[in-house]
């Protein structure tokens, strides 16, 4: 009798070990292909840490994706979370910030989802987080497809997110930094607030920064990665639109209105670097401090308050960086509690030729590519700064079926026009602003010409309300009751 006892209750121990280990199974989410990605692995770290690996036409190889989640995501199914996406440095990889940068720990406890995805393939040189040009042919690495337009919907079709704005925070070390802020002023829709640890964060606007940047994106696409120069962003001469176009210093103002984070030392030995000194880290982190003095000087000018920890000794090593995070989790958590709202009026300057930003869709009709800039857009008013002529399309503010009437003005255009809001509720509106530049911006042949950009201001009007909908009683007129006069 007893070991008839003891072998029932084996099995019942046996029966709620294997129940146990399935309830734990089918809590972890299921990460299922979306938005161009095709998951091929999923490996369980740990009770918090998943380790992806995924395929896309946007690049060339196999990507990986580290995910932590919060401890406690299986037992509120209903509950959606913060993510913060964090960015590894050159030659590193997805699983960097776990295992030498302590994000697991520092991370320990907080109700947020941390995304660590590849920004480089087989830890080569990176991408410089770009679609590259590949002298004219374009085509994969897509980095920037790759992170904004489809790892992100991924990760909100498979995760329980705040799939919004106030949901969202990026940083970055080094290479990362620059994407990080790159991102953030290409995209402020996206991020409410954006970090930097030892980022290289301008490479464009001022000189110092752009001749410090070409020699370093050179020698990655050369000695890391095994390209061409140029192959990411373009030949600087031909092409430095391009390069103005992904730049945080050129791109700064779009920055406005975000939680900004900018940490970085001076190179020289500090409190947490091992004797013999590593020259590399102590030159490396010397070049990252100036460009992120400069753009913290280009973020004073136009009065966008940041966060800047410009902490004297230290190189470009992993215990600062651990440091780093550490010391803000806390503050991007107040963050997430309270984010800054969305802009009230909207300006955004982008080079491409077309761009959405906060509910409004701006296609440019010109001849070469330049800057064009949204300005002081609200439901009332636009100005749009550029040449040749736009097709501008509003948020969805507007009464639907609703006639309104525009006044356009400019420095070529003086008149009135009308639009009727569809059923979207947004309306479609032709901008023309001036004659087209012949010659893309920056380029030499412009440089002897002249990029000249043009302002229209558009204000809006109601004109009148959408038509009363008549009512309908079929193809008969109805017939009296019989007996009636």
């Amino acid at each position: 009798m007893p070991g008839r006892l003891f072998a029932t209750i084996a099995v019942l121990a046996a029966a709620l070990v294997g129940a146990g280990a399935a309830n734990a199974q089918a809590a972890q989410p299921r990460f299922a292909d979306a938005d161009g990605l095709h998951v091929t692995s999923v490996k369980q770290m740990d009770a918090r840490l998943t380790a992806l690996t995924v395929t896309t036409s946007a690049l060339k190889g196999t990507a990986n994706i580290w995910v932590l989640l919060p401890s406690d995501y299986a037992a509120h199914p209903h509950k959606r979370y913060p993510v913060l996406y964090l960015l590894h440095g050159t030659s590193g990889t997805a699983s960097d910030w776990v295992k030498q940068g302590s994000a697991e720990a520092t991370t320990a406890g907080l109700p947020l989802i941390v995304v660590m995805p590849d920004i480089a393939l087989n830890v080569d040189g990176g991408g410089w987080c770009t679609d590259w040009v590949n002298g004219g042919a374009y085509g994969p690495p897509e980095w920037e497809t790759f992170h904004i337009r489809q790892m992100i919907p991924w990760v909100d079709q498979n995760l329980r997110t705040l799939a919004t704005r106030n949901g969202r925070a990026i940083a970055g070390l080094s290479q990362g930094g620059f994407c990080s802020t790159s991102y953030a002023a290409r995209h402020p829709d996206m991020f409410s607030t954006v970090l930097s640890y030892s980022g290289a964060v301008e490479t464009s606007y001022d000189l110092e920064a752009g001749l410090g940047s070409t020699a370093i994106v050179n020698l990655t696409e050369l000695g890391l990665d095994g390209v061409a120069p140029n192959s990411m962003f373009g030949d600087r001469i031909s092409n430095e639109v391009n390069w103005a176009a992904h730049d945080p210093g050129v791109l700064a103002n779009n920055l406005r209105g975000m939680n900004i984070y900018m940490f970085t030392g001076n190179g020289r030995a500090g409190p947490l670097d091992a004797t013999p000194l590593n020259p590399g880290a102590t030159a490396i982190e010397s070049l990252v401090h100036e460009v992120t003095v400069l753009l913290h000087n280009r973020l004073n000018a136009l009065n966008i308050p940041s966060y800047y920890d410009d902490y004297g000794p230290g190189t470009h090593s992993w215990p600062y960086w651990t440091r780093d995070l550490r010391g803000s989790i806390g503050p991007l958590m107040d963050d997430f509690a309270d984010p800054p709202a969305a802009p009230a009026r909207v300006t955004y300057t982008s080079a491409e030729p077309g761009y959405a930003v906060f509910g409004w869709d701006v296609a440019t009709h010109r001849a070469a590519r330049e800057f064009s800039t949204l300005a002081d857009a609200d439901a009332h008013s636009f100005r749009l700064a550029g040449s040749g002529s736009a097709t501008v399309v509003t948020p969805p503010v507007f009464k639907r079926r609703a006639t309104y009437r525009l006044r356009l003005r400019g420095d070529r255009v003086d008149s009135s026009a009308s639009a009727v809001a569809g059923a979207d509720r947004r309306l479609h509106i032709e901008v023309p602003l001036g004659p087209a530049n012949p010659d893309q911006q920056y380029s030499l042949a412009a440089a002897l010409s002249g990029t000249k950009l043009f302002s229209t201001r558009v204000t809006i009007s109601l004109l009148r309300p959408a038509p009363a909908r008549a009512r309908s009683h079929g193809s008969h007129p109805r017939k009296r009751p019989a007996g009636r006069a």
